[in-house]
């Protein structure tokens, strides 16, 4: 996300910290250069010009001008202001004193609005929430079926009205889900192409009735300025209460996610990175600071592996790892549970230092693909014992992987080379050698 911002700012930013000396002149220079960046990247421009001038006013002072780094210093100076600019902390759901929690979802048809609901009932039940979804969009025909589909993936009740109005549908559901037991209400609004009186109308009547705790207003960050004006003119009519940013892993300029938050006055409290259920996270101002600066993001990414650690699991593997028994089985396993984190775009994105990959650079999620694909054209035997592969079982495993003998054989090296470097470190090679070199450990 936001590739396009990220590397123009960090060739602003490595002519900076290059310079030994800075003077008021060349700040100047180096943020008329930020302030374009932000102009390309369709940050609103009264939201550029308030964010320079800030960052002026602090750049300014003899701390900056005098500083051993003062490259550093100015970096550090736009990432503060950078999170103040996208909120300055993270924005939580609020959940009611009396079961259930009313959150009503609002948003133009094309936004991912109805994913979104699935996503945030499947993020709530992984919170220890018992959600229910409300099919309340009724104008447009697939959106019940995509409801109730998705429901079903994530294992969650959907309350679906079929000949009903989207008021009688949301407001009959609140009874649903007390005598479900339910302590989570989200309602799915009808969504159009465009803004129009009629949909608008619809939302007001169903806030006016229902009385929703909270109302979350799902934008498509791709469509830049266009979403923070839509923005607007919703919560002039709804007040709602947050942000839903969806499409933020397509998004390499990222105005909208940068505007939104002073220009509406409404905090960003999710955005959606990926199509699978799973591919929702709660929005950090400081964390995203971090990822548009290039700095990665390490407490999202241990967040993310610590959701999928299986202690029990990981136990087993130490025991592996230390008696040399690491197989292709234990491999496929971990390639898994890698998978569930994200796309390696995605992983790599939130790493400091791995995150700055040359431009045009492309992660292929389906290397992944191909090495699962050859693992499980293995047979069981061939797993637990690689020494097995011989040329003929590695041209059975190619075709069945529809891969070449080729990556097989890469595979195959790559993976003896690891089982090597495991044996070495669980034998205590590696301190060894450090001591006779002279190096502490």
């Amino acid at each position: 996300m936001f590739e396009e911002l990220t590397q123009k700012l960090e060739s602003i930013f490595k002519k900076l910290r290059g310079q030994g000396k800075i003077s008021e002149s060349n700040i100047a220079d180096s943020l008329r250069e930020v302030r374009r960046v932000l102009l390309d990247a369709d940050v609103n421009y009264k939201v550029v010009k308030q964010f320079i001038d800030d960052v002026q006013k602090r750049s300014a002072g003899q701390d900056v001008l005098t500083s051993i780094t003062p490259g550093q210093l100015i970096v550090k100076i736009i990432f503060d202001e950078l999170v103040t600019l996208m909120g300055s902390k993270q924005a939580e759901l609020q959940y009611a004193q009396l079961p259930p929690t009313i959150i009503m979802v609002a948003g133009l048809q094309g936004s991912g609005k109805t994913t979104f609901c699935a996503k945030l009932a499947h993020y709530l039940v992984g919170k220890g929430r018992y959600p229910m979804l409300v099919a309340a969009d009724v104008q447009r025909p697939a959106a019940i079926d995509q409801l109730e589909m998705l429901a079903n993936d994530i294992h969650v009740p959907v309350v679906s009205m079929r000949g009903k109005s989207a008021l009688e549908i949301a407001y009959e559901s609140v009874a649903h889900a007390r005598r479900g037991a339910r302590d989570v209400l989200i309602i799915d609004t009808a969504g159009r192409m465009h803004l129009d009186e009629e949909m608008m109308r619809e939302v007001e009547i169903i806030k006016e009735r229902v009385q929703p705790h909270q109302i979350l207003f799902v934008v498509d960050a791709m469509t830049g300025q266009d979403a923070v004006n839509t923005a607007k003119v919703f919560d002039d009519r709804l007040r709602f209460d947050g942000v839903v940013m969806t499409k933020l892993d397509g998004d390499t300029r990222g105005g909208a996610a940068l505007s939104i938050r002073a220009t509406v006055g409404k905090p960003i409290m999710f955005v959606s990175v990926g199509e699978k259920l799973d591919a929702l996270e709660v929005f950090h101002p400081d964390r995203m600071a971090s990822r548009i600066l290039g700095m990665g993001d390490i407490v999202t990414l241990v967040e993310k592996a610590q959701e999928h650690y299986d202690e029990q699991k990981a136990q087993k593997l130490e025991e592996k790892l230390r008696k040399s028994e690491f197989t292709f089985e234990d491999f496929l396993d971990q390639l898994r549970e890698v998978k569930k984190m994200g796309s390696l775009e995605q992983i790599i994105g939130m790493i400091p230092g791995l995150n700055k990959l040359p431009a045009n650079t492309t992660v292929d999620d389906r290397a992944l693909v191909r090495i699962e694909a050859i693992i499980q054209s293995m047979t069981p035997e061939e797993r637990r014992k690689p020494n097995l592969l011989n040329g003929s079982r590695r041209r059975r495993i190619a075709i069945g992987s529809g891969t070449t003998v080729q990556e097989v054989n890469r595979m195959v090296k790559q993976f003896s080379e690891m089982q090597r470097m495991v044996r070495t470190i669980s034998k205590g090679k590696i301190p060894k050698m450090l001591r006779g070199m002279g190096v502490p450990h």
